[in-house]
């Protein structure tokens, strides 16, 4: 899971799943909690340029140094480039862990864009501060969500232009180590609320761990993966379409047995990257 998990922070509390599960006190669904910036202008990306150098948010500066090696084994500027996201957008950064892809998406989106950046309540423990250190006083376009996947409430219907979600649809099925099930959200509602912030239009992309085909969905819960099939039908009805597929970060020598921590796959397992679209 990206998620309630130990080592989520050493792995510079970036993108989801990349840390193994850890025992967790039990949690309850917590009200939404949202912390909003000053000065935030959501505009349309209609007016955006059509094209964007995307290479030019990966200089250095003051975000956590760790990132710039994770931009290495993640590939990240080519699966920023597969979002197609340009200045303006409306984004919306679904289990942003510490956030990796939350720092690139602000920096694209820029002044006249908004970032919603969400992680359920049951991280809070092993994020720590990492979240306020990434956006407090650096990332203006920023909105830090804390909430199940299911609950959305705080992005308005058909706002967003694009939806992310790194390496996370799979933990819909865990059940953290003492936690309720559920806790983290209803798999159902967390793809009916991604349909409804969605402008029709816009982008839906996911990024996780391959599991077998024909595998059940509880195997998210299992070994971290999720057979591409599930999300692809959850997402096409909920009103999107496949549009984009990438191979960017498969593997085929990966044969989807391993959970995903296990150390003779971990950061090398065989990745989909999907990119729906919104009737």
């Amino acid at each position: 899971m990206k998620y309630v998990l130990p080592a989520l922070v050493a792995g510079a509390l970036a993108t989801a799943c990349t840390t193994p599960p850890a025992p967790a006190e039990p949690t309850a669904l917590a009200p939404v909690e949202v912390t909003t910036p000053e000065a935030t202008t959501p505009s349309p990306a209609d007016a955006a340029p059509a094209g964007f150098d995307y290479e030019s948010v990966f200089g250095e500066d003051n975000r956590p140094a760790d990132d710039y090696e994770q931009y290495k084994v993640r590939k990240s500027a080519q699966v920023l480039a597969f979002t197609g996201i340009v200045p303006g957008m409306t984004v919306v950064d679904l289990e942003a862990g510490g956030g990796l892809y939350t720092e690139l998406f602000s920096r694209v989106a820029g002044e006249t864009g908004t970032v919603y950046m969400q992680n359920p309540p049951a991280f809070d423990a092993f994020l720590g501060d990492a979240v306020e250190k990434r956006v407090d006083g650096r990332l203006a376009n920023v909105t830090k969500v804390k909430a199940p996947f299911d609950d959305l409430s705080v992005v308005p219907d058909a706002s967003a232009d694009l939806v992310t979600w790194m390496l996370g649809p799979h933990e819909l099925w865990f059940t953290p180590d003492g936690a309720d099930p559920g806790v983290l959200g209803d798999p159902e509602a967390a793809f009916a609320e991604i349909a409804r912030v969605t402008k029709p239009g816009g982008s839906f992309i996911v990024l996780d761990h391959m599991a077998p085909a024909g595998s059940p969905a509880t195997t998210g819960g299992e070994t971290h993966r999720i057979d591409k099939a599930i999300l692809i039908a959850m997402a096409e009805a909920n009103g999107f379409t496949l549009t984009d597929e990438s191979d960017i970060l498969a593997n085929a020598e990966d044969d989807g047995s391993m959970n995903v921590f296990d150390p003779a796959i971990r950061r090398k397992t065989n990745r989909f990257l999907l990119k729906f679209t919104k009737g």
